[in-house]
């Protein structure tokens, strides 16, 4: 009967739509006013043509031109598991190269005169990385942080690894003199940006089920523990520090006292995720944060995860905000799926 077919997908997107309009904030802070990305004084979007969802930036004294092929163009978003989604970039200050987290291919590099890119790292004790997501570099030591979300779940999926509970995303670290790949932390839920610390002590990384920030030392006589930071206001994407050494941390979306309930018991996960199983995540999600209520924001925190400033996300035009990075004055702003990128002069 067509009303069987039917029944699962309606009450699926029932319960989707409560746990994501669902939106109230945790408290939290600041010592200044929020900033507004709604000023046309301060406020721009600079459009990038050919290419949607600028979901992190790096900047680079030589700029080179990108290589794709006619398939994975804009309108092929459908294909991204077979034509690679990069989520992460950073230039190597000493050599010049780029390396890229792609979310299907692992870590890659790209030489300083451009051209093809090429993968360094592929996976890590034997396992392949499920979702590469975000990375951060040593410019000292050239070791290069990076983040792989899952091993179950890729980026297609990434509403799965949420709503599951999925714990199998790890922190890892890959050094181009060895050669080696080594996995630094393991049991995380949905690990997603990494930044370093200005003196290199230790790692903040995102993570994004848990909606926290996690500390992991690298030096002193902590190295090799990890703690928490900070408790969040919503579901981080990347982070970046600042000239300064705090911190920008992007807020996909805000997080609702329903949702929280439901992730933190076990069989109620189990049983959104088997009813949400058979539908496209990205269509429905994409749908619901358009539908009102889920405004993106940005925190900037300081190495104890104090709140100094805010960004509203009151203009609904960018989110959600996947990344916020600070440089000669500005906010450059990044989104999930828009062919532009947000601008806010401080």
């Amino acid at each position: 009967m067509w009303w069987k077919q039917l029944f699962w997908p309606t009450i699926a997107i029932a319960v989707l739509s409560i746990f994501l309009a669902s939106n109230s904030l945790h408290p939290f802070s600041s010592s200044q006013s929020p900033i507004a990305f709604n000023s046309p004084q301060n406020s721009e979007l600079l459009p990038i043509t050919g290419a949607v969802g600028p979901e992190s930036l790096a900047w680079d004294i030589d700029v080179t031109s990108p290589q794709w092929r006619a398939e994975c163009q804009e309108s092929k978003q459908k294909l991204e598991h077979i034509c690679g989604r990069p989520l992460g970039l950073r230039f190597h200050e000493k050599t010049g190269e780029l390396y890229i987290a792609d979310a299907y291919f692992g870590l890659l590099v790209v030489g300083r005169e451009g051209g093809q890119a090429m993968p360094v790292a592929t996976k890590a004790q034997g396992m392949p990385f499920g979702f590469t997501n975000a990375l951060d570099i040593d410019h000292e030591s050239g070791v290069i942080y990076f983040s792989d979300s899952s091993i179950r779940f890729q980026r297609r999926e990434f509403m799965s690894a949420i709503i599951s509970g999925d714990k199998t995303g790890r922190i890892m670290k890959y050094d181009p003199q060895s050669k080696q790949t080594t996995v630094l932390l393991d049991g995380l839920s949905f690990p997603n940006g990494v930044a370093l610390s200005k003196d290199g002590s230790f790692l903040l990384i995102t993570e994004t089920t848990t909606c926290r920030i996690l500390r992991l030392w690298l030096q002193t006589s902590k190295a090799g523990t990890s703690d928490v930071l900070a408790h969040l206001p919503g579901f981080p994407d990347n982070i970046k520090r600042n000239p300064r050494g705090d911190f920008w941390v992007a807020l996909h979306s805000r997080r609702g006292n329903f949702l929280s309930w439901l992730l933190s018991i076990s069989w109620l996960r189990k049983v959104s995720h088997r009813l949400l199983g058979p539908l496209n995540f990205s269509k429905i999600h994409t749908y619901f944060v358009r539908l009102g209520g889920n405004d993106g924001l940005a925190l900037k925190v300081n190495e104890e995860g104090e709140v100094l400033e805010v960004l509203d996300g009151g203009a609904k035009i960018i989110r959600p905000i996947t990344e916020v990075e600070e440089r000669d004055g500005r906010l450059w702003i990044g989104s999930l799926d828009k062919p532009f990128v947000g601008v806010y002069k401080l």
